[in-house]
């Protein structure tokens, strides 16, 4: 039976951006299923639910334990960004053969703030009760943080795609040490299965030194590799293909 590799996008995304790895997978032999988070499936020109705005990042990762417990196997998960943080939590929970995170939010206890993490949330950040409101960034602070190794064209195509998410979630993670919840937390030790991080030299919104502490936190069981001309987008940016080569075969090294 083909491994599956079960795809979890990150914020304000959905499973479209998973196409350009989909199809290097796919020829690889891998079954590839890529999730929707809970409130996603929207029209990026209409009105997010209202109860996005306080859906928690635990809320997101019970949505996708359920799938993943549907599934005929374990599966190995692959989350970008948001979805990197969610992998973790699930893989804590004993749910995966093995997980790949591409530019992985940091989990509670990590530190990740820095002036470029600040402004691309800038507006959020500055709206009053942001933590229990659909959120979505300006086209500039999404070109600035996520897309700005891309062609102008680019930028407006995919950002034009981008629905809200939940403020509550971005509460979590960029505020953690006020969340009472723990909502971002991951209990390390109980991380078993081989873990690859991956991080872009030229990420604004989750630095590559914030990417490779999470890889720290799980010890003899993680790789790091840094692309230095790579940013956030890894899914989608100018040489993606090398991104997705390395994971490819980092996968047939772990699981022959």
């Amino acid at each position: 039976m083909a491994e599956t590799i079960f795809m979890i996008h990150g914020m304000w995304g959905g499973p479209w951006y998973w196409a350009n790895y989909r199809s290097v997978l796919e020829r690889q032999g891998y079954r590839c299923v890529a999730t929707t988070l809970p409130y996603h499936d929207m029209d990026p020109r209409g009105v997010p639910d209202p109860r996005l705005g306080t859906t928690g990042l635990l809320d997101y990762a019970a949505a996708v334990e359920d799938e993943l417990r549907q599934l005929r196997t374990k599966p190995i998960l692959m989350g970008h960004s948001m979805g990197g943080l969610l992998a973790q939590m699930l893989a804590a929970r004993g749910l995966a053969k093995a997980i790949v995170l591409l530019a992985p939010a940091a989990p509670a206890g990590i530190f990740a703030v820095a002036p470029s993490v600040i402004h691309s949330f800038w507006s959020i950040q500055t709206t009053w009760a942001f933590w229990r409101r659909p959120v979505r960034p300006t086209f500039g602070e999404a070109t600035y943080s996520m897309l700005h190794l891309l062609t102008e064209e680019e930028r407006r195509e995919i950002y034009d795609r981008l629905v809200y998410d939940s403020g509550r979630a971005v509460f979590e993670i960029g505020y953690w040490f006020f969340d009472a919840s723990g909502g971002s937390r991951v209990d390390e030790a109980k991380v078993t299965c081989p873990v690859l991080v991956v991080a872009g030299s030229q990420d604004r919104i989750t630095p590559a030194w914030a990417v490779r502490q999470v890889a720290r936190k799980y010890g003899a069981v993680s790789t790091f590799r840094e692309f230095e001309r790579h940013a956030h987008f890894l899914v989608g940016e100018p040489g993606w293909e090398e991104v997705a080569g390395y994971v490819g075969e980092w996968l047939r090294a772990q699981l022959p």
